[in-house]
């Protein structure tokens, strides 16, 4: 056989399994529980109390606060922005579901506590047995997994949705890393392309690390514009993924927010005119508060407020619909600032605390399908906020 024929052969087979991949993945998100109908009397705040980890205090020894979910939710309670029966519960992803994007090998890999302890960071849960850290440390990130999962499906309906938790920037399909086991991020977006009938998404990544893991998974997709603001002297150095961002804007150790929110603006601007979006991820990491340890930038609280609110508006003058993720912070004040930053995002007007109106037919997938009614409402408050934001 002559080496063409060799050559075309292949290629053949290439594009073969390439098309069975994609039918499979197809198949699997189609399958999925991780999409459901959400009543009117929710609002678009997802969280579980299974996201929060404890377990005999291992959790402490990584700075990480793996129980700021379960405060920013108490802070918006107290403070009568939220009604704790108006949140929404996701489901756990499954294995089929995180077949999605990550290899039946690294799933393997996580049945290894060893390399669970590595990805997050905590030598001594090597020691433990798999069950429990399935149980105490895997189960929490497959719960909010599905969270951030979900907050594309609502963010199409609603406008915006908020998963109060998630944001793993740094787990790729094939490696985790830096508290990251799972790509959130990477499956959410695969969800939306699938079942939201969307194929442009831009990734706004403001954690003051690079997100490297979704830089990887989405390299070659031209479908996905990635904005990533991060320290470039701190962790993932990851030189490669950094070839693959659309617009990098790097902020030094000891960034002042004056300085921070500058460069914002102008990131914005540039990312507006260079894509038009039709979902954004809001990758909304606080560890860019000054004092923060490992992010090293020098943020205030108020100018943590003022980057979500800049964030929110891009999005609402676009008119395109937002999902946010909470990622890293890894001061105790961080739970504290976020429910502040909510508190005027809903002062402002640009996410909307109260229930939608209905009779009991707002439910997607029904022959009576309500998402018309919904994106109507939800159109009438942005034109009439729109002036006072933008």
């Amino acid at each position: 056989m002559s080496t063409t024929a060799q050559s075309s052969q292949a290629a053949a087979a290439a594009v073969n399994s390439s098309t069975d991949t994609q039918a499979l993945r197809r198949n699997r998100i189609l399958s999925s529980k991780l999409y459901f109908d959400i009543p009117p009397s929710k609002v678009p705040v997802i969280y579980s109390s299974a996201y929060d980890i404890a377990f005999m205090g291992m959790e402490k020894l990584h700075p990480f606060d793996s129980s700021k979910w379960g405060r920013i939710c108490q802070f918006l309670i107290s403070a009568g922005v939220l009604h704790k029966k108006r949140i929404i519960e996701p489901e756990e992803a499954s294995k089929d579901d995180l077949l999605v994007v990550h290899s039946e090998k690294y799933l393997a890999s996580l049945s290894s506590s060893l390399n669970v302890a590595t990805i997050v960071e905590v030598p001594p849960v090597a020691l433990l047995p798999n069950c429990l850290v399935q149980q105490k440390v895997l189960h929490p990130f497959r719960k909010q997994v599905g969270g951030t999962v979900l907050a594309a499906k609502l963010a199409k309906e609603r406008g915006w949705a908020i998963n109060v938790g998630g944001g793993f920037h740094h787990c790729s399909a094939e490696k985790g890393g830096g508290f990251c086991a799972y790509a959130d991020i990477s499956l959410c977006i695969h969800f939306a392309f699938v079942h939201l009938n969307i194929s442009r998404v831009m990734i706004i990544d403001l954690d003051a690390h690079q997100g490297n893991g979704h830089e990887i998974d989405f390299s070659s997709d031209s479908r996905v514009y990635i904005l990533d603001m991060y320290n470039p002297d701190i962790y993932p150095l990851d030189f490669e993924a950094r070839r693959y961002i659309n617009q990098k804007v790097e902020v030094p150790s000891g960034t002042s927010t004056d300085d921070y929110l500058r460069k914002l603006d102008k990131a914005l601007e540039v990312a507006g005119s260079g894509f038009d979006p039709e979902l954004v991820v809001y990758n909304a990491g606080t560890d860019i508060l000054d004092g923060d340890p490992l992010g090293r930038l020098r943020i205030s609280p108020d100018g943590i407020v003022s980057r979500d609110e800049k964030v929110f508006a891009f999005a609402r003058k676009k008119n395109v619909p937002l999902l946010m993720l909470t990622s890293g912070g890894y001061m105790k004040s961080s739970a504290r600032v976020i429910a502040d930053s909510i508190m005027n995002l809903s002062n402002k007007q640009l996410v909307d605390m109260k229930e939608l109106p209905g009779d009991g037919m707002m439910k997607t997938g029904s022959s009576q399908c309500s998402t018309l009614a919904i994106y109507k409402h939800v159109s009438a408050r942005v034109i009439g906020s729109r002036r006072k934001v933008i």
